[in-house]
């Protein structure tokens, strides 16, 4: 037993004295205009939501089924970490297996016994370790992180530096992690500024934007939920619709009020998004159309392919 509480104790300051990155100078994210000349014609946006991101692999899944190939991802908060993956060259059938296979207590730290917050840092290596260690701009789609800064809850989007430090700020959720430092600021879940970045897709030129949004239903919050999760549902709902005139296509799945970490959870939540993309498909395909993107005529068995039915959760 006094072995045990040795190695606890151990792994608590270990936690503590975790820097805010460990990234070279030349590492760290920022933002760089892109060039004019390569401005994307097709920008896919996935949006903040915690453990109902799953969700974004069968919207990945269908896309893909389809032939749609984006120029460019942005992710506000899980949807940067599913998007770095995807950016990375991880296609939808490999990062299903991943979600399946993913261990939650990869990603808890000891600190979190006593009541302090998550630094975060596993999410970072997590990420890191999948994408190879390649920095935002190495990736092999050109990926954006959307964060806020601490300060004034101002969007701030990294286009550049370590991928997995960038993620890590983009979900650094308030009351759950840490702030991350990065040069002189530090930067909180890309949840709190823009949850669905449309606005930042449209900023850096994307012609035609598909925009994924996981967050609950507001008509599906049962009685006597927590107040603060009424309000933060609120607040996310309007800061979505604020942007929401600047999506081609916008895909909301129902995917139930109450999030979970089980497999059952995970398998519900990307059939019931395969489900909702294949019925926005001829939305998609339209919008490509009209600024010149054609796809492969959609196959005759499509509705074969169709994931079962699923009840949703949250």
């Amino acid at each position: 037993m006094k072995k045990l509480s040795t190695l606890v104790v151990t792994a608590v300051l270990l936690a503590g004295c975790l820097g805010d990155g460990d990234v070279s100078s030349a590492r760290l994210p920022r933002y760089e205009a892109p060039a004019a000349a390569s401005a994307p014609r097709v920008a896919l946006v996935l949006g903040s939501g915690g453990p109902r991101g799953f969700a974004h692999i069968g919207v990945l899944k269908v896309l893909e089924e389809a032939g749609v190939h984006a120029d460019l991802v942005v992710g506000s908060s899980v949807g940067a970490m599913v998007g770095a993956l995807y950016a990375s060259g991880l296609d939808a059938k490999t990062l299903e297996r991943m979600a399946y296979d993913l261990n939650v207590m990869e990603f808890f730290e000891f600190k979190a016994i006593s009541g302090g917050l998550a630094t975060g840092r596993a999410v970072q290596d997590y990420v890191n370790r999948h994408v190879n260690g390649e920095t935002l701009e190495q990736l092999k789609i050109p990926f954006a992180v959307a964060t806020a800064r601490e300060r004034d809850r101002q969007l701030v989007i990294f286009n550049r530096g370590d991928t997995g430090l960038a993620v890590r700020a983009a979900a650094a959720s308030p009351g759950q992690f840490e702030a991350v430092r990065i040069g002189n600021e530090k930067y909180i879940d890309g949840d709190e500024a823009s949850p669905v970045p449309i606005h930042a897709a449209r900023q850096l030129g994307a012609k035609v934007v598909i925009a994924v949004d996981v967050s609950a239903y507001e008509q599906d919050t049962p009685a006597g939920v927590p107040q603060a999760w009424v309000e933060k549902d609120a607040r996310r709902a309007k800061q979505v619709r604020a942007e929401a005139a600047e999506a081609d296509v916008m895909i909301h799945p129902n995917i139930g009020y109450y999030a979970g970490h089980t497999e059952e959870y995970r398998r519900r939540v990307i059939a019931a998004a395969e489900r909702q993309t294949r019925a926005k498909m001829p939305e998609i395909r339209a919008a490509l159309a009209r600024a010149g993107v054609t796809l492969p005529p959609a196959p005759q068995s499509s509705a074969m392919a169709r994931s079962p039915e699923a009840v949703a959760s949250r």
